[in-house]
């Protein structure tokens, strides 16, 4: 399964945009208002979970400077991956897509697709105004 968020345009150039990215901690100024749960385990790993929902851990698995972080579900039965691909518009401007990827069942994937889609719109919409 396959979802991307809508593409962000921020007044931030790719490098600061990276580098925000880059800290996991900031991944909390990002998530929904409901979420029940955010906590830094390592420097590149983090737990966090939204009301009535299990909890997921992230960890960075690939990075690429100024135009791509890859964080992966760490630990847990689900195996996917949550990408920020950072595109250079100017100098100081960027873009900023989040796609999320992950091999589930059927019925699994019509359960989650809904969530997810709103879950990473929101991430993505909320990096707008983040830093």
């Amino acid at each position: 399964m396959n979802l991307e968020s809508p593409t962000v345009t921020l007044d931030k150039s790719p490098e600061e945009t990276y580098n925000f990215l880059s800290k996991v901690e900031n991944f909390e100024s990002l998530m929904p208002e409901n979420i029940s749960k955010f906590e830094v385990l390592e420097d590149d790993k983090f737990v966090f979970a939204l009301k009535g929902m299990p909890e997921i851990i992230l960890k960075k698995k690939e990075e690429t400077p100024h135009n791509k972080i890859v964080l992966g579900a760490a630990g847990g039965k689900l195996d996917f991956s949550l990408t920020s691909q950072i595109s250079e518009v100017s100098i100081n401007q960027s873009e900023v897509q989040l796609i999320f990827d992950g091999e589930f069942n059927a019925m699994m994937a019509m359960m989650i697709k809904g969530p997810i889609s709103k879950f990473i719109e929101t991430l993505a919409t909320n990096l707008e105004t983040a830093f």
